[in-house]
């Protein structure tokens, strides 16, 4: 399934339906794709698979909340199929829409006894993309239930955020401190969370959660922030302003980019440079902008201040 797909349209709600309301279309879209009553449908099959996936995200209202404030694309980068299908009971839900489904003992799918199926199984064979509808397998199992997902805030640099960057994160696990790798792709945002899988809390039977890096900017003097755009000062002479130069700007790499004042530049005046800002969430880049103040001199020469004179009297 497409990593795109919205799923209030799959469940054909709109975006402020109540949980009621969702439960109420969940309930009528399994009913009508569901495999026993579209044998040898494919697309019938693909259309059930889809709106199971729907309703576990819409009916838990974390991973609802989560959804709605990131987007698609980024939920499904920081959600696995196993963490959307997480904590959801799959028993009760097709027990209470009375399809056949009693996940003590048999599953049944498409008029086909599956026979045990165990849970990842099910993950695996019916709710992936290209798994089947029938299901074979012998002993009733259960996964382990992982620990609790651990969250930690990662400093990092406009450059590292640009780039990418691999960073060592210290976790205390157990009563001891482990030292854990991670890679932090070109082009993620401030802001965002990095999932590293199985990293987390370990659970009851040894089974660890997942580790999320909250990526947070580094305070850098230089540089203002709004959005995904960022700000810098530049100071240029009065006569420079007037009759145009060229200057020097830091930008957030690390180096520097060369800017053209046009003639006439007013103090204050901003110069766009842009695709030069922070990652945003469409994928490319803010602008950063040149924020132009004159540099007056403290001190003139007498020559200098011959000229400012005459300036004056020339009516600048």
């Amino acid at each position: 399934m497409g990593h795109q797909r919205d799923y209030y349209k799959i469940l054909g709600v709109s975006r402020g339906a109540s949980a009621e309301e969702i439960k109420k279309a969940y309930r009528k879209m399994a009913l009508k794709y569901h495999p026993d009553r579209n044998q040898g449908d494919k697309a019938a099959e693909e259309r059930f698979k889809g709106v199971n996936e729907a309703y576990a995200v819409l009916s838990d209202p974390q991973k609802r909340r989560h959804y709605d404030t990131v987007g698609s694309a980024e939920f499904h980068r920081t959600h696995s199929q196993e963490d959307i299908f997480r904590n959801f009971d799959f028993g009760s839900v097709f027990r209470d829409l009375g399809l056949g489904g009693d996940f003590s003992g048999r599953v049944f799918f498409g008029g086909r006894a599956g026979g045990n199926v165990p849970f990842d199984e099910l993950l695996g064979q019916f709710f992936q993309p290209g798994g089947g509808g029938g299901f074979h397998g012998t002993g009733v199992r259960q996964s382990p239930q992982p620990g609790q997902d651990v969250v930690l805030e990662l400093l990092v640099t406009p450059g590292e955020l640009i780039e990418g960057v691999q960073k060592v994160v210290s976790l205390n696990v157990g009563g001891r401190q482990e030292r854990i790798s991670v890679r932090i792709p070109a082009g993620v945002g401030p802001g965002k969370r990095v999932r590293v899988s199985g990293k987390g809390a370990p659970g009851p039977g040894g089974v660890r959660g997942d580790l999320f890096l909250l990526l947070k900017l580094q305070a850098d003097p230089r540089f203002r922030f709004t959005g995904s755009d960022v700000e810098v000062d530049a100071a240029v002479r009065f006569s420079d302003a007037c009759l145009g130069t060229e200057i020097e700007a830091p930008t957030l790499e690390g180096g520097t980019v060369k800017v053209r004042v046009p003639a006439g530049t007013k103090c204050g005046q901003r110069l766009r440079l842009k695709g030069k800002g922070l990652p945003n969430p469409s994928g490319g880049r803010g602008d950063q902008y040149v924020k132009i103040a004159i540099d007056t001199p403290g001190r003139l020469t007498s020559n200098q201040r011959d000229l400012i004179r005459r300036m004056r009297e020339e009516g600048l």
